[in-house]
């Protein structure tokens, strides 16, 4: 029971480190007012946590307007499985300490305005499915750690600062669904390994420097 309730504690400390410390901008006072150390964690708005453990299992903060920065304390929520914070206002680098989320399947920061490059710990989330950061400010260029990411299916970076050319070896992760890279800086062609996937079922990369005939893309747009 010991450990239980310290583990909890620890989730706690890094949802309010959250809600103190870095959100400069909550306009419905949701976190203010709803989070709070009298109730149970568990039963705070955008928390779900699981039957057995009583842990944080998915935060999603999706669309209350919400300023400032990522924490690196939410790199402490270590069994968390669903990290969505799309559709907010946040700014900023994404910090190393979410690596530590082994166990995340959803990562959503889909429309705020983060930046610099596509961090390399992404690689190391080897259960992710679903990696979602379209209409942000993220920079640099398609890193080659997805391709050991072999439980990715969607890849979602639309509208970012994203450039140089497509690796050939995007064509080596072996069950990705959805592929969207439109609306960036990218250059050259679209490489024939990504007709390898057998498994995609969308693919974008329209508005960028690309050139080339596509034909070998019935499902692109």
């Amino acid at each position: 029971m010991a450990i239980s309730m310290t583990n909890f504690t620890t989730d706690q400390f890094a949802l309010l480190a959250l809600r103190t410390s870095v959100i400069t901008l909550d306009p419905h006072n949701i976190l203010a007012t709803n989070w709070s150390t009298t109730t149970s964690l568990c039963n705070w708005i955008g928390i779900t946590c699981s039957v057995r453990h009583q842990r944080v299992k998915t935060l999603n903060l999706s669309n209350i307007g919400l300023s400032g920065i990522v924490s690196p304390q939410l790199g402490n929520l270590s069994f968390l499985v669903e990290l969505d914070l799309s559709n907010n206002s946040f700014h900023g680098n994404l910090p190393q300490q979410l690596g530590s989320l082994r166990r995340l399947k959803l990562l959503n920061f889909g429309y705020n305005k983060l930046s610099g490059d596509i961090p390399t710990w992404i690689g190391d989330l080897h259960e992710l499915q679903h990696l979602i950061l379209k209409n942000n400010n993220f920079s640099g260029f398609i890193p080659l750690f997805l391709t050991n990411m072999s439980k990715l299916e969607t890849l979602d970076w639309n509208d970012n600062l994203i450039e140089g050319h497509i690796p050939v070896e995007i064509g080596r992760i072996p069950n990705l669904k959805i592929l969207r890279m439109a609306s960036n800086r990218l250059l050259g062609t679209i490489p024939l390994t990504i007709s390898n996937i057998s498994t995609l079922k969308f693919i974008s990369f329209t508005d960028n420097s690309l050139s080339g005939i596509f034909l070998f893309f019935p499902w692109s747009s």
